[in-house]
């Protein structure tokens, strides 16, 4: 983040601070306003055209519906003006070739942010968020996870997991069910800390997925209203 006195654009700001400032961004995340975006998407047709097939593929998959109804609110909630930092700051994979079979993945910067995967004829979603998000006091403490508000955010208790990966402040929480990733994407503290993992990440300058965007299943992202 960045002080007030360079909230003005220079040459060398990088990430998410080249288009909003600190209170801008610190608005967003609190759900506090309502970031205006442009109409017009950077869109490379070469790209576009090398993963129909993989999009086509997915859309003959039982969760094809959930997947791209849940890709939506993730791409209106969770990504700040997305339509202009489209690929370069963050992107879509479809099918994406990396271990563990995922069926959809969003990345930032070099970071995974949120994936979907099969889970029976269902979808299980895993998100990667700041550990100190959901800890009781705000620590690093891997013992002071608030179980009880990760089990409020969804349907049942049995529908969220989670672990720690590698990495300071990182927090991954599994969510099975397209209902229960329903309702924790709805749940404000839960959202808002999809946000801040995002916004930290999204900062750190261009995204390296660039080339495994999938322009198809972006267009489901960015396919609500302009705001």
């Amino acid at each position: 983040m960045v002080s007030e006195a360079s909230a003005t654009r220079r040459p060398n700001t990088t990430g998410l601070r080249r288009f909003l400032d600190l209170q801008q961004q610190r608005d967003w995340m609190h759900d506090k306003t309502i970031l205006p975006d442009t109409d017009e998407r950077s869109e490379s047709l070469e790209l576009r055209l090398r993963y129909v097939a993989r999009f086509e593929k997915l859309l003959t998959r039982p969760q094809a519906q959930e997947v791209l109804e849940i890709l939506g609110r993730y791409g209106r909630d969770c990504i700040p003006i997305p339509r202009r930092t489209e690929r370069y700051y963050w992107s879509v994979s479809c099918l994406p070739s990396t271990p563990g079979k995922a069926l959809v993945r969003v990345n930032a910067s070099w970071m995974e942010l949120f994936s979907l995967y099969a889970d029976g004829e269902g979808i299980r979603a895993l998100f990667l968020v700041h550990l100190s998000d959901f800890t009781a006091d705000h620590s690093l403490d891997q013992g002071r996870v608030d179980e009880a508000f990760l089990e409020s955010c969804v349907m049942t208790p049995e529908d969220v997991g989670y672990f720690f990966p590698r990495g300071e402040d990182i927090f991954g929480i599994r969510v099975r069910g397209y209902t229960s990733i329903g309702k924790f994407l709805a749940a404000p503290r839960a959202l808002r800390a999809i946000r801040a993992f995002n916004l930290t990440h999204m900062n750190r300058g261009r995204n390296a997925y660039q080339a495994s965007h999938c322009y198809s299943l972006a267009d489901h992202m960015l396919s609500g209203p302009i705001r």
